[in-house]
């Protein structure tokens, strides 16, 4: 029996030592590239992905796009975007040029990417010191950027000066990335002497063409943020009776935001309680919202690389006063009618034209407009009906609005009304700002509304703010007490 024993506790101890042996043989050290992959976040990334949803074969479809676009010869040079400081030592938080990101799937700053019809895609990549690392973290190297960024070449920053001058001396004409320009290649004698020649000229005009138009995988990710930026107003509005005040909002809608997956917002929210919603980029977010006064949000988030943008307007007490609900109504019905034109072969510029002349003839009839003057009414509202939208908030700038909307475009549509207190008019409107915002994709048929999940019918805002929106117990008036002290 003993020796049986001894024999059985000797098997296990066999086992065991094999099984830590498969272990630690099979356990590999995941390589840091400085930002996510799908060894180290498979939970964001699946394989064969160079950022969340969009594929290397995608990338690379991008640069082959780009280079059908490009003059033939040409070269394109396009830099990351630079780390702005907050203070000597403190940075803010980093965004990708979307130009760099769209093209390599880089999310680092540091390096410079060059796209051509001879050398492909060429990145240059920056060399981390032990220094930068203990500080700042592991970065892409030139190994990143051939095996995971899937570059055709790829050199150190140092090999910059060394290299880079051959390839433009080569090239019939060069195109940059004006937004991100650095010293590192237009210092070169080379691109100095092909910008005396006339050579260099603006790529934002063909990247903005290759954006504009978004795939399948653009999509998803633009409905995710779409779907995130509405789910973190809802419950916003609902928060907005028991925190009536801008900055608690403010904080609010970026919370629901980020604990729902975006990694920050596409903008600082604007947050207008009472007259600060007549302000179109109101930024402060510091005062409390008087009782029955309207507030305005105005927000996005961005996610892996794609923003969303929608605004909302309504009365944290619950209920909006006639005077409100007489606005809030042409600007509704404004929206609703820009949204059905929305469809391939119609442009922003008609739209808006559209929006003008309805937004023009209510205010006349509901008494603000004396009459229909354009400088009248562009005191009320100097902005457009909408705008491009995808991997930033006013998306491919350089495509005109007298453009023929095709699928797969995103555009908003966005109409208002901002009445300053010192309108010259009747007293009752003074102060008031009324926006509705949605996000539209064009679509083969027509449109898909992006926002569309979020109430904006005064019937289900009100329904909304006093069916779900109710509660507020002690620490809710200690924090209002603490806030208005």
């Amino acid at each position: 029996m003993q020796i049986l024993r001894g024999k059985l506790l000797q098997g296990i101890s066999q086992s065991l030592r094999r099984v830590a042996q498969i272990r630690a043989y099979s356990t590999m050290k995941v390589l840091d590239v400085g930002q996510p992959t799908s060894a180290s976040h498979p939970e964001l990334l699946k394989e064969g992905e160079i950022t969340p949803g969009i594929t290397s074969e995608e990338y690379i479809s991008r640069r082959k796009r780009l280079l059908e676009l490009l003059p033939e010869k040409s070269l394109a040079i396009i830099a990351a975007a630079p780390v702005k400081m907050m203070t000597d030592v403190v940075p803010y938080t980093f965004r990708q040029d979307a130009d760099y990101l769209y093209i390599t799937g880089c999310q680092q700053p540091g390096g410079v990417a060059v796209l051509g019809h001879e050398c492909g895609l060429c990145m240059f990549m920056p060399e981390a010191s032990i220094h930068d690392i203990i500080w700042q973290g592991q970065i892409a190297g030139v190994d990143a950027a051939l095996d995971t960024f899937k570059a055709e070449q790829s050199y150190p920053m140092s090999k910059l000066r060394e290299i880079l001058p051959d390839m433009i001396s080569g090239s019939s004409k060069l195109f940059h990335n004006v937004q991100t320009a650095t010293p590192s290649y237009m210092d070169l004698e080379a691109f100095r002497k092909a910008a005396c020649n006339g050579k260099v000229k603006d790529l934002s005009v063909y990247t903005h063409e290759a954006r504009w138009i978004k795939s399948s995988a653009e999509l998803k990710l633009m409905r995710d943020s779409a779907s995130i930026a509405c789910q973190a107003l809802l419950q916003t509005m609902l928060h907005s009776k028991t925190y009536p005040h801008e900055g608690m909002l403010s904080a609010k809608v970026e919370y629901e935001c980020k604990m729902r997956g975006a990694q920050r917002m596409a903008f600082n929210p604007v947050v207008g309680g009472g007259p600060n919603g007549s302000v179109i980029h109101y930024s402060r977010n510091d005062q409390q919202v008087k009782g029955g006064d309207l507030v305005l949000m105005d927000v996005g988030c961005e996610l892996h690389g794609y923003v969303s943008d929608l605004t909302r307007t309504w009365p944290p007490c619950g209920k909006f006063s006639p005077v409100y609900e007489e606005l809030y109504d042409l600007i509704l019905e404004t929206n609703k009618e820009c949204v059905k034109l929305c469809k391939p072969g119609t442009s922003i510029r008609q739209i808006h034209n559209y929006s003008v002349d309805k937004l023009r003839k209510g205010l006349r009839e509901i008494g603000i407009l004396k009459n229909a003057r354009h400088h009248n009414y562009n005191q009320l509202n100097p902005t457009n009906i909408g705008h491009y939208l995808g991997m930033d908030v006013h998306d491919c700038s350089t495509i005109s609005y007298d453009r023929p909307l095709k699928p797969g475009v995103v555009i908003t549509i966005e109409p208002g009304v901002y009445i300053p207190s010192a309108f010259d008019g009747p007293e009752r409107y003074q102060g008031i700002g009324i926006r509705i915002e949605d996000e539209v994709l064009i679509t083969e048929s027509g449109y898909e509304v992006l926002t569309g999940s979020l109430p904006k019918e005064i019937k289900h805002i009100e329904s909304l703010l006093n069916n779900y929106g109710q509660g507020m117990g002690m620490e809710t008036h200690n924090v209002m007490r603490a806030a208005s002290s």
